[in-house]
């Protein structure tokens, strides 16, 4: 029988792994962020706040880093990783990027902690995505001035931020980690192992 502090402590193969999924979301980021950023534009423009229904991609390092290695820090580290991987190859926010990504890995990983990191379900997915999605709310209202903006837009984009993480994030996130483990990739895992 494994001991919660055995269940809780890190492998070789748990770094290993999370840092090839930092790196492959840190690609995923980077290639996002023309993309996504110009439909958060397009969205913005036409009701302001209706960009964050194109903000989940960027939440994706924190659920499935928490769904694989399924270790306290997992959805931190990997969000954050991935964060640093995306500001290296170049974009237009530098070195906030990885600001967001402490704030949206934490987001993440209250979740999977508040399931004692013993649930790792499509519900647990989706709300760590929506995790990741307050977290990046509140370290906006100070890093965009978003606090000096209107209720209206707040509301908007709080409401839109947290459906994007629910399924960009989460559900789309659920759903790459049952895939890899249908491949074996994560035999060596819980996840690829059971389903989660």
């Amino acid at each position: 029988m494994k001991t919660s502090r055995t269940r809780s402590s890190w492998r070789v193969i748990d770094i290993i792994i999370a840092s090839v999924l930092g790196v492959a979301v840190g690609l995923i980021f980077w290639v996002w962020n023309s993309f996504g950023y110009a439909w958060f534009t397009a969205m913005d423009t036409l009701t302001p706040g209706l960009g964050g229904l194109a903000a989940g991609t960027w939440l994706l390092g924190g659920v499935v880093g928490g769904l694989v290695i399924r270790k306290p820090g997992a959805a931190l580290y990997v969000e954050l990783l991935a964060a640093i991987v995306s500001a290296l190859l170049g974009n237009q926010w530098g070195i906030g990027t990885i600001y967001s990504g402490i704030a949206q890995g934490l987001g993440a990983e209250l979740i999977f902690l508040a399931f004692a990191y013993r649930r790792f379900t499509l519900p647990v997915a989706v709300l760590a995505g929506m995790g990741a999605a307050l977290g990046a709310f509140v370290l906006e209202l100070f890093t965009s001035a978003n606090l000096a903006k209107s209720l209206a837009f707040n509301s908007i984009y709080l409401t839109c931020l947290l459906i994007s993480g629910a399924v960009l994030a989460g559900v789309l996130g659920h759903w790459l980690v049952r895939a890899l483990a249908g491949t074996g990739a994560l035999d060596r895992f819980a996840a690829g192992r059971k389903r989660v």
